[in-house]
């Protein structure tokens, strides 16, 4: 296989996919390097984080006991988002995944909007990750007097590696952080159901619903807290919509997705729900601080040795799951956006492993700011870029649903064929989702902190898409007429490749 060749036309539909659905080029060439094993321990990842393993601290000091649900209302529109993609997939998978739907269902400027805001979200978040590995790294002596920068750099050219030599190392790799992860949280709970069994204390205070009802109830702060932290909440389950992106490069995804998307609900009660309950049990609500993991705490209240070690390996495990997560999404995404033209042409290239290593090397330029971040403002990196990544998760989430709305209709409409794999309750469950989302970012105005700066931000955002667009718009719309007259682009962006044969008539805007 040619490193810079697409040889397969854009339109002609793929194994298994409905005989009118458009191929996106940027398909072409991926190996089938993922297993199903991958697949599951991925979706496992997306969906356990940092959000829970050191953000469920601060939010539990902020919210109280009524934080778990906070991440039960926040996990079932989840699912909706991942259950909405999932059955997308089934009609035709694609690494593209949302892009490339967005580029069938809402034309090129939908598929521009959603590529870009994605990549901004996971280049911030990787920012945020690097950031986040030097200062866990700096909680062992033998790391404290090397610079936080090092650090960073350090973190990020080991991932990236990983990421440029196979599919297959970062589907390993990707399934044992998944392991140490759930690993971790599973003698947590082991070890938190004993010490409720047996009454033990931990500090001071005998585990029960009474330390809930004597700490001032579930909701100990009223209402406002709750809802506010509803941000935080979100952001924690991103990167679930990774099983998306992940189901272009397994040689089965209609048989992998459903298992993997179903199982995500039951891992979220499970693992966000049950966590939060238990440690609201085990100790006062009011005991916990967004300085240290709440699993760090009741741990080392109950004298477990080496309790501050193990979790800040768990964490560090998450935040490098997180970034590696990141560079392999935005690169098959960048591939996607590279063959309509809404991206450059080199991040569209790849190398002799079938790996996009363009888009990968773009978001890891960006995450080297996060290296210069960490240089010149060690103690604001982290928050700096988090604001705008939490922007980006919901805006992917909004499209994802958007075009769901659009495909159950051509479904109705005789246009395409709908899985049996379906979101329930469509379109009132993707109506309800995207109204939730858009309330999240109504909410951030009334957090005096970094959620009003992050709406503060939005206008700059979208000023920035409107110039990018203006600035590729006539490559898009060239590469469009291309292909739809059988030219000789074939809808590969400006990569070389043979002319494309006839293609079949798409129903639907096309941008």
């Amino acid at each position: 296989m040619s490193t810079n060749t697409v040889q397969e036309d854009a339109y002609r539909p793929p194994d298994g996919g409905n005989g009118n659905a458009p191929h996106d080029a940027g398909d072409a060439g991926y190996s089938k390097g993922l297993k199903a094993r991958h697949i599951n321990m991925i979706a496992i990842g997306g969906a356990i984080g940092t959000g829970l393993f050191l953000g469920a601290g601060g939010r539990l000091a902020a919210a109280g006991p009524a934080l778990a649900v906070a991440y039960a209302v926040c996990g079932l529109f989840a699912f909706f988002v991942v259950r909405a993609l999932g059955e997308m997939v089934l009609h035709r998978p694609s690494s593209g995944s949302f892009v490339s739907y967005a580029r069938e269902f809402l034309g090129e400027k939908g598929a521009y909007v959603a590529g870009w805001m994605y990549v901004v979200n996971w280049s911030t978040t990787g920012i945020a990750d690097i950031t986040a590995i030097a200062l866990y790294t700096h909680y062992w002596s033998l790391f404290t007097d090397v610079p936080q920068w090092v650090m960073a750099l350090i973190a990020l050219a080991v991932v990236l590696a990983v990421n440029l030599i196979s599919v297959k190392i970062f589907g390993e790799l990707e399934f044992w952080f998944a392991i140490i992860k759930v690993a971790a949280l599973v003698v947590f709970m082991f070890i938190g159901i004993f010490l409720l069994a047996t009454q033990h204390p931990v500090s001071g205070h005998t585990p029960g619903f009474d330390l809930i009802s004597d700490s001032g109830g579930f909701f100990p702060t009223g209402l406002l807290p709750v809802v506010v932290v509803l941000q935080g909440v979100v952001f924690a389950y991103s990167a679930v919509e990774m099983v998306g992106v992940t189901a272009g490069e397994t040689s089965e995804p209609h048989k992998v997705v459903p298992k993997a998307v179903n199982s995500i609900m039951w891992r979220v009660g499970i693992f966000y729900v049950g966590s939060v309950v238990l440690l609201t049990l085990l100790m006062p609500w009011n005991k916990y601080s967004g300085s240290e993991s709440p699993f760090v705490t009741v741990l080392s209240n109950v004298g477990v040795p080496a309790a501050g070690d193990v979790m800040n390996l768990v964490v560090l495990t998450a935040a490098m799951s997180s970034l590696n997560s990141g560079l392999y999404s935005t690169g098959r995404i960048l591939r996607s956006m590279a063959m309509a033209g809404s991206a450059p042409k080199f991040v569209g290239r790849m190398n002799r492993h079938q790996v996009p290593y363009g888009g990968i090397l773009l978001t890891s330029a960006v995450c080297v700011l996060g290296v210069a971040l960490n240089y010149l403002v060690p103690s604001q990196a982290f928050e700096i870029v988090i604001n705008i990544a939490a922007l980006g998760v919901i805006s992917t989430w909004v499209v994802i649903m958007i075009c769901h709305m659009v495909f159950v209709r051509r479904t109705k409409e005789g246009l395409l064929q709908r899985p049996k794999f379906r979101l329930p309750g469509t379109p009132v469950t993707d109506i309800l989702t995207i109204a939730f989302l858009l309330g999240v970012i109504v909410l951030m105005w009334f957090d005096d902190g970094v959620g009003r700066d992050t709406v503060m931000l939005a206008p700059v955002i979208v000023l920035a898409l409107i110039a990018g667009w203006f600035a590729v718009r006539g490559r898009v719309n060239r590469i469009a007429a291309e292909r739809a007259s059988g030219g000789t682009d074939g809808g590969t962006g400006g990569l070389e490749g043979p002319p494309a044969p006839d293609t079949p008539k798409i129903p639907g805007p096309r941008g």
